[in-house]
């Protein structure tokens, strides 16, 4: 009999902590927090275990050799209950993301339906297969910015969708290991998202015109100090929780090129998956909602936690 806890490890149900945050960091870019932004995560929630589903679906067959204890070649879940589950929970998501976001967020959550479904039944195992799955985070940051200004998230969609790449990219030889030119590569990646992330955004300075008093001119002086500490802060956030993001998956990576072993693989996927919500924070940050970015990194630790009881890979 199949249980609650089988469709959770199907799901990789800890590995979703990774996804609210694509939906915050692409609201804030876009100045569009807001009261729906909580539901538009949820919906990119349920798509995301609605590809998790399909993707070993689509897999049972490689699974039974190579991964004999997932749920499916198990016999923990059937393979029509866990097609069942991924069709479910794909019409939920869309449905939530319409009902909150209208024709703007239906217009994201459909091709983010399709090129989640498209990678796992088509596009996995061809050289397409990481571009693709980083256009399905490219697209869910842009599901986050559907109520404001979507160009202003662009650039946090292209992070996402890079870090994306190189997560994928090192999935591909969970089973096999890899040689030691791949985890170079996403190394360097890596350093590039990280860097992408801290560089604060553009803002325009304050216009003002006119005479002032003296007692007009001081207090426009406190706040231009006021504004100045601000601003440091404002700047000094995203590069801490960048660097954070930086130093833990750089170390699985760079743990992969001295030990190329399958094993290693695996954990830097694993790091990659449960460290990104560091990247998603230095994102909210630097969108300029810095407490909201603590709170979207402070989804890391206890990723990694929960993934000891259900691997996110």
């Amino acid at each position: 009999m199949t249980t609650l806890a089988d469709l959770a490890e199907l799901v990789r149900a800890p590995a979703a902590l990774s996804v609210p945050g694509d939906v915050v960091a692409g609201a804030a870019a876009a100045g569009a927090l807001g009261s729906r932004t909580p539901a538009l995560a949820g919906a990119s929630v349920l798509l995301y275990w609605a590809g998790m589903a399909a993707n070993d679906w689509a897999d049972r067959g490689l699974d039974a050799v190579e991964r004999p204890e997932r749920p499916i070649p198990s016999g923990r879940v059937t393979p029509a209950a866990a097609v069942g589950l991924a069709a479910g929970l794909t019409a939920a998501g869309v449905g939530l993301a319409a009902a909150v976001g209208g024709r703007r967020a239906a217009a994201l959550a459909v091709p983010l339906a399709a090129t989640i479904w498209g990678y796992d039944l088509l596009a996995k195992n061809t050289a397409a297969g990481p571009a693709v799955m980083a256009a399905c985070r490219g697209l869910d940051v842009l599901l986050g910015a559907s109520g404001g200004r979507m160009t202003r998230a662009l650039p946090a969609a292209v992070t996402v969708a890079a870090h994306t790449w190189t997560v994928t990219a090192l999935s591909r030889r969970e089973v096999s290991g890899a040689d030691a030119a791949l985890p170079m590569r996403t190394l360097a990646g890596t350093a590039l998202v990280a860097a992408s992330a801290a560089i604060p955004r553009a803002r325009r300075a304050a216009v003002h015109s006119g005479a002032t008093d003296q007692d007009g001119a001081t207090d426009e002086v406190g706040a231009r100090v006021s504004r100045t500490r601000s601003a440091g802060v404002a700047a000094v956030l995203p590069v801490v929780l960048a660097g954070w993001y930086a130093a833990r998956y750089g170390a699985a990576q760079a743990e992969v090129i001295r030990d190329p072993s399958a094993g290693r693989v695996r954990a830097a996927v694993g790091a990659g998956i449960t460290g990104l919500p560091a990247l998603q924070g230095a994102l909210t940050a630097r969108g300029g909602a810095g407490l909201l970015g603590l709170a979207v990194a402070a989804a890391a630790p206890l990723g990694r936690r929960l993934a000891r009881k259900v691997s996110p890979t």
